[in-house]
């Protein structure tokens, strides 16, 4: 009979643990109006995704055209359309992410629900089980049976171990969950902040691409002609600009210690992950021909303006700068808005022609992958595109080249290419 009952007692501990444990539904209640609405948005999303798909592809076609007035000018309102998308999607994005961190919120609540029930059962099993103040009853039903009839129940008490262990992984699971769901939503959080600096960026972008078209509008008072002699008159300044430069850093080289550099390949990530190379570094036609000098002392890569800038390795911002003397399509020279690195290898990097350049400041340290601003068109460029170069530091000077603003950085270049 003792026997009966003791088994009867390990049986319903057992099964309340199982109980209490095992049939609590563990998925979190979102509502399904939230889940409706992030699945609304990433339709949306996939929509304007293939409408920039579309402008831009139209876009590269634009570009690749003969310089002209009504080139230009639909390069300009493409590029405006763009960002225009780019602006959607950024809005779109931040709904998103929005409604996707009250959803975690539900999770969260849901869990700590659960967790606080299971912990508040387990609490009462496991006083059951002890017996509180008084003595246990399972000691009670031990010290009453024969030493025989106490062995052949340790298989039952086992059971009861066994049941705990799994309801205290349980809580574990929950509770790691939990942690999950938190940390998720801190994510969201940091995206959004994020995703809400670029819409303003983006929304930069757009006023001053619609400033250089207007501005383009103007100084050519929409005629063929007066464009052609513009951009003949540009051409002359920037060759000089370019000789200047080319002239010093020919001389730079001729007297570099080459011991002092080998390749390193994995030092350096793409600055614009994906992104194609579209001018390689050194003597080229294309440098001789399109930006009227003798040597290309970097690299670019063919991207539409507004798309993110990143470093390519841990540093600190050395330069910003900006050749421009204003927006107009005839203000423009050489590297326009730019941003300089160096990092604790002795080499340094440069970002040129971006849009933005206001995304970092001087002295900042920055980590390898992280924002420094946007790509564009600025400067003496025949397309948007970023242009990276990297230095010896050491050798960098920084000098004031009229009829170029600001100062252009000068310094003994190498092959980023042997760096990446």
């Amino acid at each position: 009979m003792r026997s009966d009952s003791f088994r009867w007692c390990v049986m319903f501990i057992v099964f309340c643990v199982v109980f209490l444990f095992r049939n609590f539904e563990t998925n979190a209640a979102v509502p399904s109006e939230l889940k409706d609405v992030i699945q609304q948005k990433s339709k949306e999303l996939e929509v304007v995704h293939q409408q920039i798909k579309e402008v831009h592809e139209n876009l590269s076609g634009v570009q690749s055209e003969k310089k002209t007035l009504q080139s230009e000018l639909g390069s300009i309102t493409s590029s405006i359309q763009k960002l225009n998308l780019g602006i959607k999607e950024s809005q779109i994005q931040i709904q998103k992410l929005s409604v996707e961190a009250n959803a975690l919120q539900y999770e969260i609540s849901d869990l700590k629900d659960k967790i606080a029930q299971k912990e508040d059962a387990l609490g009462a099993i496991l006083r059951d089980v002890h017996g509180g103040d008084r003595e246990p009853p399972l000691f009670v039903l031990l010290r009453t049976k024969s030493l025989s009839e106490s062995l052949a129940d340790m298989e039952s008490l086992s059971s009861i171990n066994t049941s705990l262990y799994v309801a205290v992984d349980d809580l574990k699971r929950l509770q790691d969950q939990l942690n999950g769901s938190l940390d998720e939503t801190h994510t969201k959080k940091e995206e959004k902040t994020t995703e809400q600096g670029r819409l303003q960026s983006k929304k930069n972008i757009v006023a001053e691409e619609k400033q250089v078209k207007d501005s383009l509008l103007q100084q050519t008072k929409s005629k063929e002609s007066i464009y052609q002699k513009q951009l003949k008159e540009l051409e002359r300044k920037q060759e000089k600009i370019g000789k200047e430069i080319d002239d010093l850093e020919r001389q730079l080289r001729a007297s570099f210690d080459n011991s002092l550099l080998s390749p390193r390949h994995g030092v350096f990530a793409n600055p614009i992950p994906g992104a194609p190379i579209t001018q390689r570094y050194g003597e080229t036609d294309f440098a001789r021909r399109a930006y009227r000098t003798q040597f290309h002392n970097g690299i670019d890569y063919g991207v539409s303006i507004g798309t993110p800038v990143y470093a390519a390795a841990d540093g600190k911002v050395f330069a910003i700068s900006n050749n421009d003397r204003g927006t107009s399509r005839f203000d423009r020279f050489q590297y326009g808005k730019h941003v300089v690195l160096v990092h604790d290898n002795n080499l340094a990097t440069l970002y040129a022609h971006l849009s933005q350049n206001n995304v970092v400041s001087i002295g900042q340290t920055v980590k390898r992958g992280d924002l420094i601003g946007y790509s564009g068109n600025t400067g003496y460029a025949t397309g948007p595109h970023l242009h990276f170069g990297v230095y010896w530091a050491p050798s960098i000077k920084f000098r004031s080249i009229p009829p170029a603003a600001g100062l252009v950085p000068i310094g003994v270049t190498v092959n980023p290419r042997d760096y990446m």
